[in-house]
């Protein structure tokens, strides 16, 4: 017996009076609305209804059985039709983790216009550089700079390419010397993003040559916010994403090196954990960052 298909065609036929409208409203057969009936009965070893070939009537035990069951299937209909109406229109909370200073220099501003756009979401947005399991800590999505996305059973969106250029400011370049080819890189001070893949060593390519640079240097940090502000302190050169230095670099308080070798390059990625029933809520985030990074739609398995 599927005993809630049994206890829909019970409901129904007390409240339509007989098996044979039963029938029609379901679109089952008689012969499959009497099964389900007599395996309900049997179940609860207790007789729902007194039938005759006139009349059907409700047993004393049915009349309690129907009053309880009422109020529980009116409420799982009631849940079905939330989740059908959350399905289709944003609401809810939206819980997002994202390194902090991509979101601060490309995103946070923007925030205000999605929450303006949808009012019944609620977005609790937790900024940290560091990969964050979001299955285990219940995030609904997450951004994820990288240059190589791990295998797990997560769905990517590609967002943005994040270029990157070394760079460093004019008073240190004056002082030191400006390096001609990245091998020149281990007499230079490099400061390290630590929580980059490639923070120990740089990769450089130019045409069909490619050069692995060892790096160490006095100052390593998890924040590129920090690696930027040693920049244009001059304590140093690094390895940076162009977007986070681009004003200096217009500016002129900083300037790129080796541009005839192009660098380590990432990926801005977000990731949530399942293609199938997306909640509405985040396929809403999801449609904004692409209209605030400017960007088409490309979805992949990671």
């Amino acid at each position: 017996m599927e005993r809630l298909t049994a206890l829909n065609v019970f409901r129904h036929a007390v409240e339509l009076g007989s098996f044979a409208a039963t029938s029609r409203h379901l679109g089952l057969s008689p012969a499959a609305v009497s099964k389900n009936i007599g395996e309900l009965e049997t179940h609860l070893a207790t007789r729902l209804f007194n039938r005759t070939t006139r009349r059907m009537s409700l047993t004393e035990a049915g009349t309690l059985y129907y009053d309880r069951i009422i109020r529980v299937l009116d409420e799982l209909e009631e849940a079905d039709d939330l989740l059908r109406t959350t399905q289709e229109t944003p609401r809810g909370l939206l819980r997002v983790s994202a390194p902090m200073t991509v979101t601060l220099i490309c995103l946070s501003t923007s925030i205000p216009k999605f929450l303006n756009r949808y009012p019944e979401v609620s977005l609790e947005l937790q900024l940290d550089d560091r990969r964050v399991d979001i299955v285990e800590q219940g995030f609904d999505l997450a951004l994820r700079g990288s240059d190589k996305l791990e295998d797990s059973s997560l769905i990517a969106k590609k967002l943005m390419g994040l270029r990157h250029v070394v760079c460093g400011a004019p008073t240190y370049f004056t002082q030191y010397g400006v390096p001609i080819s990245p091998e020149d890189l281990v007499n230079h001070a490099c400061i390290q993003f630590t929580l980059s893949s490639h923070s120990n060593e740089w990769t450089f390519e130019s045409g069909e040559r490619t050069v692995n640079v060892p790096i160490h240097g006095r100052y390593q940090v998890n924040s590129s916010l920090a690696v930027r502000d040693a920049l244009r302190a001059g304590f140093g050169l690094s390895l940076i994403p162009w977007i986070y230095v681009r004003e200096d670099l217009e500016e002129g308080c900083l300037q790129t090196v080796l541009d005839d070798w192009s660098p380590n390059e990432a990926t801005l990625y977000a990731v949530y954990p399942s293609k199938r029933y997306v909640p509405s809520k985040v396929r809403a985030f999801l449609d904004f960052l692409v209209e605030e990074l400017n960007l088409d739609e490309n979805e992949e398995f990671l």
